[in-house]
């Protein structure tokens, strides 16, 4: 069965993006291998914010080899043909994808996202790149309201410019850590 991954860069002090929605602030690091994890997805999921900032840096808010899913209430499906627009029915739209073959599944940014899915048990790795950075503010790691969740730590890296890599799983309620 497919995955789904909530794969992000974060400030030390919890931000996946300042305001702006620049990314000037996320560190590379040769240590990382980003191509190795792009060729993990083929699913892309993307909030409607995530999507319309991603689309004012180009390519239409699509990634280039993956199929795009935007949740959002607002956007028209008939202006964004690259992408698939999902106005409601999360939860089974994502139980549905993770039921077909295919690579894992990308949760792309979107803090309000990942909350509402962690919310309905569909998420089954955060992954999480910790960037020696402080941002000061912009948009959350998790929104809030937010379920509890308890995690797993699965691995941790730190890499030669400071960044921490971290991954964890959840823990199934009522399961023995």
């Amino acid at each position: 069965m497919r995955r789904v991954r909530y794969s992000v860069a974060t400030s030390l002090d919890g931000f996946i993006s300042p305001i702006d929605g620049s990314h000037d602030w996320i560190v590379m690091d040769c240590g990382f291998d980003f191509p190795g994890l792009m060729a993990s997805f083929d699913t892309v999921l993307l909030g409607r914010r995530t999507f319309e900032m991603a689309a004012r840096m180009g390519g239409g808010g699509a990634m280039p080899g993956m199929k795009a899913i935007v949740f959002s209430r607002t956007l028209d499906k008939n202006e964004h043909k690259d992408v698939r627009i999902v106005s409601d029915g999360a939860a089974a739209t994502i139980r549905e994808l993770k039921s077909q073959p295919g690579k894992d599944i990308w949760l792309f940014g979107g803090g309000n996202l990942f909350a509402s899915l962690l919310a309905e048990r569909l998420v089954d790795r955060i992954e999480l790149a910790v960037m020696p950075v402080l941002l000061g503010g912009g948009v959350p790691f998790l929104s809030s309201p937010a379920p509890r969740a308890q995690l797993k730590l699965v691995s941790s890296n730190t890499l030669k410019k400071g960044v921490v890599s971290l991954v964890y799983e959840p823990i199934a309620a009522g399961a023995a850590t």
